[in-house]
This record gives structure tokens, sequence and C-alpha cells, in this order.
């Protein structure tokens, strides 16, 4: 770029050769022929120097900061694109810990849920036989009674019928008379509600 610039203003001396002559003539003495050449020589030696500095001294330092900035650019695109991967993998990570431990608890869960609806149903069943054992157990109390109530009925009857009518009379009955006629009337009578 620098060599461009010299070479541009040269030929830009040279082209306006014309113009300079006049304006020379109108009181230009900076453009006056007879100073060209020392003009030339030091904007020759004054841009070559500045060339070499720039070539040598300026440029390397600023390419050489370009070259680092270039590279840190890079190595930090590397180190987010990295860091963006291993995101990534670690999100992929938390999203299979996630489902596991979902699965996890809906299987917990279902074991859970079956472990108490077997005991219930297990309890279920002890106490359902014990409710059929116990109403067993009341039907047999109950037909034993059944079985046994007309006879305790005949005898407290009789007991009964005894003492009253010794108390009526004032005397003693014989206890066959009237457990004969206590048989009687409840065979009569009696059968009828214990059918029922």
């Amino acid at each position: 770029m620098i060599k461009k610039i010299f070479f541009q203003s040269i030929f830009f001396n040279f082209f306006f050769i014309k113009e300079v002559f006049a304006a020379e003539s109108g009181g230009m003495p900076q453009l006056n022929p007879e100073f060209w050449i020392s003009q030339i020589f030091w904007l020759t030696l004054t841009f070559g120097i500045l060339y070499v500095v720039l070539s040598k001294l300026i440029l390397p330092k600023i390419s050489a900061n370009l070259e680092l900035r270039k590279s840190q650019i890079q190595e930090n695109i590397e180190a987010a694109e990295k860091q963006r991967e291993n995101s990534e993998v670690k999100l992929k990570e938390y999203d299979e810990i996630i489902l596991k431990s979902k699965m996890e608890a809906k299987n917990i869960f279902k074991d859970a849920r079956d472990k108490v609806l077997k005991d219930i149903n297990s309890k279920k069943e002890t106490l359902d036989k014990q409710i059929d054992d116990e109403v067993k157990k009341a039907e047999q109390e109950i037909e034993v009674l059944k079985k046994g109530a007309p006879e305790r009925i005949n005898k407290i009857a009789i007991e009964t019928s005894s003492e009253l009518v010794k108390k009526l009379i004032g005397a003693e009955v014989n206890n066959s008379s009237i457990s004969a006629i206590v048989d009687d009337l409840s065979k009569r009578n009696g059968d009828r509600y214990y059918d029922n």
C-alpha cells in the first residue's frame, strides 16, 4: 500500500507539469522547476525512509498483533465450540438422568401400589375368612340354641307350672303330668314358631 502511494505521488507530480508551470508563474515558488530535483530527492528520501520504517518496524508489529489476535479469536471460537459440545453432552446426560429417574420413580410407585393392593387383598381375604368363621360359629350356636330351646322352654314351663299349681292349690303336683301337658301344648302351638 505504501508503494502504491509512493508511485501515485510521483506520477501525480509528472502528470501535472503544465499546471505546475502555470502555478509557478502565478507566484508559487515551491513549484519552480529549478527546485524540483531537490524536492524529488527529498520526497523520494522521505517516502523511502517512511517505507523502510513502516515495512521493517511498524507493519511487522501490526501484522504480529493481527496474527496474535486472529489466533486468540480462533482459540476462543474453538474453546466456545468445545464448551458448546460439552454442554450438549451434559444436557443429554441430564435428560437421560431425568428420564431414568422418572422411570425408577414410576417403577417404585407401581411396586408400592402393587404391594399395598396385595396387602389389602390379603387382609381382606383374612377378614372375609374371619367373618365367615364367625358367621358359621354364630349359625352353629343359633342351631344349637334352636335345637335346645324347646327342651329348655319345656323345662322352664314345667317348673313354673309346678310352682303355680303348688301356690294355687297348695299341694305338690306330679311333674310327669305337668310335663305331658306342656309337651302336648308345645307340639300343638310351639312348632309353628320354631319352623319360622
